[in-house]
């Protein structure tokens, strides 16, 4: 596992729950954007910033999300999902994730988010703030 998520400075390892299952028997598609979601919330921590976290008043917001599904995961597992960042730009960032199935022993999913940054007072999008972009570089880097 620690090759295939080797470029994912951020990981979480997650259960997978009975629950998480649909009638079909295997995980629900909605559940691995749930993973998706751990990864960056864990990404944001890292960043170290209460005030962008908070939205107090810039904050991320979700822009637009997607997923491959590679291959279908069931309960009992675990799995661990991770966060990158593969782009910065003005006033948005894009964050590429990663489901590793334990039980598999292989990725179960690989997906892509926009962040944007957020004026929550203000209802609009706003730039970026570069000490954003410095903590972004920073983690990537492995520091």
């Amino acid at each position: 596992m620690s090759e295939v998520l080797e470029g994912y400075p951020v990981t979480v390892e997650i259960p997978v729950a009975w629950g998480d299952m649909d009638a079909y028997g295997h995980v629900n598609n909605t559940m691995y954007f749930r993973y998706f979601e751990t990864a960056r919330i864990a990404y944001f921590y890292r960043l170290e910033d209460p005030e962008f976290f908070g939205r107090d008043p810039l904050g991320p917001i979700l822009a637009s999300t997607r997923c491959r599904f590679r291959a279908p995961l069931a309960y009992p597992d675990r799995v661990t999902s991770g966060a990158r960042v593969t782009g910065v730009e003005a006033d948005r960032f894009v964050m590429a994730y990663a489901v590793f199935s334990h039980a598999l022993e292989k990725v179960a999913a690989e997906g892509e988010g926009t962040i944007v940054c957020y004026d929550y007072r203000n209802s609009c999008k706003a730039p970026l703030p570069e000490r954003i972009k410095r903590r972004i570089a920073q983690i990537e880097s492995g520091r």
